[in-house]
């Protein structure tokens, strides 16, 4: 569909010299396939694997990402082995149009990769993206590791969340297999081919989709070395396995964060703790409160006016038990942490009422010892 349209638009709109002739005979000129890094290339670099529909747009964006070395594109997701352009295109393989991204995990981690890919593609949309329609124009992400596969699956709940969308999340998470790279002539299109390039994109509605829908949205510059945009640290939060957790957490503890349960009051283990510290994800280790936000609310149960990492702590409309409550989750151990209420001290005014299980606390002088020690400043 891409070859058709960028054809029409360029005979409608110009007179230019590159027509579909010599457009055919690039492709003839053209037909080996891109090598994507190897040996010694491919060290201390790890690969992502991404589909967002046209991948001379997908390649394009994530080409300008600091810490990616290099974005292949290809098929992949089907059965037919060794597709063509025209096969894919055409319908039928299981494939979709994609790319690989290898990046210097030390420079940019997977979870900004993951916002990178949202923040430009339609995820509500399962029977393709933009002008380009079919399963081959699909958005789909294709996890690597079970890591991947937890932090993409944490990213697409904390995507629902925001709202940013009012129809459903629909991009699949799929275990990856193969991928082929594509013919040579699909290789950095947009810097081979601009004109045409620019001619296809700006017809898409990609661009203007995009703009829309996120021109409202409030965002902040990822530090490309971290997940963790205010500190600086290297840590990668996800979600254990099931079976994992079950083994980590007690009765309790597995209980309040996977089945949404509400531990006693006043018996609990941090309701009236005045050491000061911070206070993580039981499940993940995730930063998520501070002792220096921490007030006594009566209640009996641990309050906090803020959390510590405002995009850790995910709200979600909760109405059970015939009331309309606010609930707090982590970000990416979705774990179910307790509600926040608007009852709280200035000036927040709000009080998060979290779970004893859902946390686990970290003395100051502990923090160093146990990776935290950027927050050190706090106290």
């Amino acid at each position: 569909m891409k070859s058709l349209f960028i054809i029409f638009a360029i005979l409608i709109a110009t007179g230019f010299v590159f027509g579909y002739a010599s457009f055919g005979e690039e492709k003839q000129k053209m037909n080996s396939q891109i090598s994507p890094l190897m040996g010694d290339d491919i060290k201390g670099h790890k690969v992502a694997t991404f589909a967002g529909g046209c991948f001379w747009c997908t390649e394009s964006d994530f080409e300008k990402v600091d810490g990616v070395k290099q974005v292949v594109s290809g098929y992949t997701g089907g059965d037919k082995k060794d597709p063509t352009y025209e096969e894919v295109s055409r319908g039928g393989t299981g494939h979709t149009e994609a790319i690989q991204v290898y990046y210097d995990p030390n420079k940019v981690t997977y979870d900004v990769l993951l916002d990178v890919f949202w923040r430009h593609i339609n995820p509500t949309d399962s029977d393709g993206q933009f002008v380009d329609r079919g399963s081959q124009y699909r958005s789909e992400i294709f996890y690597h590791d079970e890591e991947q596969k937890n932090m993409a699956l944490a990213s697409k709940k904390a995507l629902a969340a925001s709202m940013v969308f009012d129809k459903p999340i629909v991009t699949p998470i799929t275990r990856f297999e193969i991928f082929y790279p594509a013919e040579q002539y699909h290789q950095d299109y947009y810097k081979n081919n601009p004109i045409r390039y620019q001619f296809y994109r700006s017809g898409s509605g990609r661009d203007q989709f995009l703009k829309k829908t996120w021109k409202n949205i409030k965002t902040e510059k990822k530090d490309a070395m971290t997940t963790e945009k205010n500190h600086g640290s290297k840590k990668v939060w996800s979600k254990p396995s099931e079976m994992e957790i079950k083994k980590q957490l007690t009765p309790l503890q597995y209980n309040v964060t996977q089945n949404n349960g509400t531990e006693q009051a006043f018996h609990n283990e941090y309701w009236d703790t005045k050491k000061p510290g911070i206070y993580v994800d039981v499940v993940s280790g995730e930063p998520l409160f501070s002792s220096t936000d921490k007030f006594e609310s009566g209640t009996g149960w641990p309050s906090f006016t803020q959390p510590l990492e405002r995009d850790h702590v995910i709200e979600k409309t909760d109405k059970t038990f015939f009331m309309v409550r606010t609930e707090v989750r982590s970000k990416y151990a979705d774990s179910h942490l307790g509600h926040v209420f608007d009852d709280g001290p200035k000036p927040s005014g709000l009080r998060y009422c979290i779970n004893s299980a859902s946390l686990r606390f970290i003395a100051k002088e502990d923090l160093k010892k146990e990776g935290y020690e950027q927050y050190l400043e706090k106290f």
